[in-house]
């Protein structure tokens, strides 16, 4: 296969740093879609996010209030047009995926984080490897050129769309010192995502300081792990992204109006949440099974759509299973203004995930198996992925939003040592330091469970 370009969207300062809105510059930044179904109240969330902000939730209270965005400054390219579409679809089965595998409850994720680093990661891949990566993201149609130039451009745009919204994309690649990055590929990485890339020594606790000393970076201190120590002796690279986003309503909640409510669980059980109220004026729609709202943040470039299961006719996880990318495209066409009352839960939490099983279902599986082919990646050696994990955090009070993801690729060029205790086995609780032996057993015939 010829030497590939790769990609998909988020540059951003190779420091890891976001560059400030008004200045143009190699670097750019992203956007992304978030998504919590975490609460029944709130069932789905979605933020395209982009540009700079000024005080706590963007404009200070002494500031005039921002100017209100109606429409791009240029027509998106037909590229362009083809990666949001990919983009929004892989979040939606992504969405799908980790609500299938992961049963407990609270969910927040970032598909443009996941994307971004699998993106960087896309640029290492050749063969059958991939184009299983490159279809998985949904972009098997665009050819890579296509897919580098429209993401660029559209970061470019976005970022320069609200100054009062603040977003921060960082992109790295990290590896062991006994690896000699390509340099196609290093130079692939730093054009189209600006990322830092940086050897390290991964038997040095120092290393993993580093690579979290960076995500708190990104992330304002919103992500304060993502590595942990030791780092496993057969992982030998991390791609990692992070993104943040912070933004204060167009129209904020009054505080005033505030108040302690029961939130319906879907056990049926009740737990007191407090609800922010508002009564106004804002994009609603009325689905078959649901009600969406739209609120605005800023200018009004960037909202977050509120999608809520109604009673007796669906629940959370049929909303997630049926409302697919071409459901979500007729619900926001279909937005019109409409005055409600709006009770919105005010809520901070933290997810964290593998998202191995569904990339896989999405058919990277490729990519997770020895013999996957990264060999425009490293110029010894033969990688593929261990592991994909993302840290997620959001906040949502009466001001406005906070939220940031991490989205770490792990490496591997080796099977991690097994030990299966599948056969009768002898075990001991001691203590180490003294050797003495506390008890001792063996174990021929387990319970039943």
């Amino acid at each position: 296969m010829s030497e590939k370009e790769g990609g998909v969207p988020g540059p951003q300062h190779p420091s890891g740093n976001a560059r400030q809105p008004g200045r143009r510059a190699a670097s750019r930044r992203g956007r992304t879609a978030f998504v919590d179904s975490s609460l029944r109240g709130i069932a789905l969330v979605v933020f395209a996010l982009a540009g700079g902000c000024n005080g706590p939730f963007g404009p200070s209270s002494d500031d005039a209030p921002p100017a209100q965005i109606t429409e791009l400054p240029r027509n998106l390219t037909s590229g362009e047009l083809a990666s949001i579409h990919a983009s929004n679809r892989f979040g939606f089965e992504l969405l799908r995926g980790v609500a299938d595998d992961d049963r407990t409850g609270n969910l927040f994720l970032s598909p443009l984080s996941a994307s971004m680093a699998l993106g960087m990661t896309l640029n290492g891949a050749d063969g059958a490897t991939f184009d299983a990566m490159r279809a998985a993201l949904r972009l098997d149609e665009l050819p890579e050129s296509e897919i580098n130039a429209s993401y660029e451009g559209l970061l470019d745009l976005l970022s320069e769309l609200d100054p009062h919204v603040e977003l921060a994309v960082g992109n790295a690649v990290w590896h062991r010192a006994d690896m000699t990055v390509r340099e196609a590929f290093r130079e692939r990485v730093e054009r189209h995502f600006g990322a830092r890339v940086e050897e390290l020594d991964f038997s040095d606790p120092d290393a993993v300081g580093i690579m979290n000393a960076w995500s708190r970076d990104v992330t304002r201190g919103r992500i304060d792990e993502i590595i942990d120590f030791p780092i496993p002796g057969n992982i030998v690279a991390f791609v990692m992204n992070a993104v943040y986003f912070k933004a204060g309503w167009t129209e904020p909640f009054d505080p005033e109006r505030t108040r302690l409510e029961p939130f319906h669980r879907p056990d049926g059980s009740n737990a007191p949440v407090e609800f922010m109220v508002r009564d106004d004026t804002v994009s609603y729609y009325r689905g078959e099974d649901y009600d969406a709202v739209d609120l605005l943040y800023a200018g009004g470039a960037f909202s977050m759509t509120v999608v809520v299961p109604r009673e007796g006719e669906t629940d959370l996880a049929g909303l997630i299973e049926g409302l697919d990318l071409e459901g979500w495209n007729e619900m926001v066409s279909g937005l019109r203004t409409n005055r409600v009352q709006l009770w919105l839960p005010r809520f901070e939490l933290e997810w964290e995930g593998i998202l191995n099983d569904p990339l896989k279902a999405l058919g990277m599986g490729v990519a997770f198996q020895p013999g996957a082919d990264f060999s425009r990646m490293f110029e010894s050696g033969s990688p593929w992925i261990d592991e994909v994990k993302q840290k997620s955090f959001i906040r949502v009070d009466e001001e406005g939003t906070e939220a940031a993801a991490v989205t770490s690729v792990a490496m591997a060029t080796s099977l991690p040592r097994q030990l299966r205790a599948d056969r009768p086995f002898l075990f001991a609780l001691r203590e180490r330091y003294s050797g003495t032996i506390l008890f001792l057993g063996s174990l021929s015939d387990p319970p039943p469970p």
